[in-house]
């Protein structure tokens, strides 16, 4: 559906893009995920066309249009901040592209109330002027006014971020359930880890102007390929000398464990690490504990059953699995 093929992106002597290729799939949900400043935004921009590339290729359902303008690309874009117009109503926001279109008012007005009802705004929120709606109401205007076009790819530039966050994970599922429904080649741009775990089909991790991994979100969280994946994505354990000698790693690496893959006991016929609860913090569906393990702490994250709960200063077996541990060379 989409291509990127070996994009280069410059600003004056700044590289702000190094060799990147993107595949978006038709109908997939894809994520640009990675820090303020990676490149994902750029990245995004360039699809839509509000940058044009020093050098490489974009292309759409096979066509090459690297150099064709934004407003023919078929692209709808929710931006951050929305980009709403404040004063007008919410049936004039969505109604904009297609009159920009000059299509004739019955179908404009059809458009705008089916696209409305599919994202839960009612003929009484199309008659308020935006500024009167929540922030959770807005961001269902910008989808709505990106949808009513039929775009072949919506492109979503970090939507979620201006939103508290427990409106975050409500609007988040909705678009899940949304992208579903409308079958819609999605681009999301976001730095956060667990949106892009949740939302994604398929999620490229950017770094300095270049992408590090592209993966599912499995491949991604439970293989990373480089070591600044496997920091980036959720939390982690970096292994220390005393706890790499013991278990035998190779000296030249660094190693990593993530916290759900250590085991806990009180006792244990698996050979494991002497260690003592430091400090819990409770969670309900589970408990994350702090272990001191050969004078390193490590996290570990372990399900709620409500019976085995281990306490501060209370000794442990602590179990670490060689294939659990993601291990990178040393810089």
């Amino acid at each position: 559906m989409i291509k990127l093929n070996n994009i280069f992106v410059k600003f004056g002597d700044f590289e702000a893009l190094r060799d990147i290729n993107v595949h978006v799939k038709e109908g997939q949900f894809y994520t640009f995920l990675g820090p303020s400043g990676c490149g994902k935004t750029t990245t995004l921009r360039t699809i839509t066309g509000f940058i044009e590339p020093s050098s490489g290729s974009v292309f759409m359902a096979g066509n090459d249009i690297t150099h064709v303008p934004i407003e023919k690309r078929n692209i709808g874009i929710v931006f951050q901040s929305y980009a709403l117009f404040p004063t007008m109503t919410v049936y004039d926001n969505i109604a904009f592209g297609l009159k920009i279109k000059k299509l004739s008012k019955p179908d404009i007005d059809r458009k705008v109330r089916d696209i409305a009802a599919k994202v839960d705004l009612s003929d009484e929120q199309l008659a308020k002027a935006v500024s009167q709606l929540s922030g959770g109401q807005q961001q269902r205007v910008a989808i709505a006014r990106a949808l009513v076009t039929s775009p072949a790819i919506i492109c979503m530039d970090e939507p979620l971020s201006n939103l508290d966050a427990k409106l975050r994970v409500q609007l988040r599922n909705e678009l899940k359930s949304m992208q579903k429904e409308f079958g819609i080649t999605t681009i999301y741009v976001t730095h956060d880890q667990e949106e892009a775990l949740t939302l994604s089909d398929c999620i490229s991790v950017f770094n300095k102007g270049v992408i590090e991994q592209t993966g599912t979100p499995n491949d991604i969280y439970n293989h990373s390929q480089t070591e600044f994946v496997a920091n980036f994505i959720g939390d982690i354990n970096k292994l220390e000398e005393a706890i790499t000698e013991s278990l035998r790693l190779n000296e030249n690496q660094n190693h990593f464990i993530r916290l759900e893959r250590i085991h806990v006991e009180r006792k244990s016929t698996y050979d494991g690490f002497e260690g003592v609860i430091a400090s819990q913090e409770y969670y309900g569906l589970y408990i994350k504990y702090y272990i001191r393990v050969k004078g390193q702490i490590l996290k570990v994250i372990e399900k709620n059953d409500g019976v085995n709960i281990y306490n501060p200063g209370e000794n442990v077996k602590v179990i670490i699995r060689p294939e659990d541990i993601m291990s990178y060379a040393k810089e």
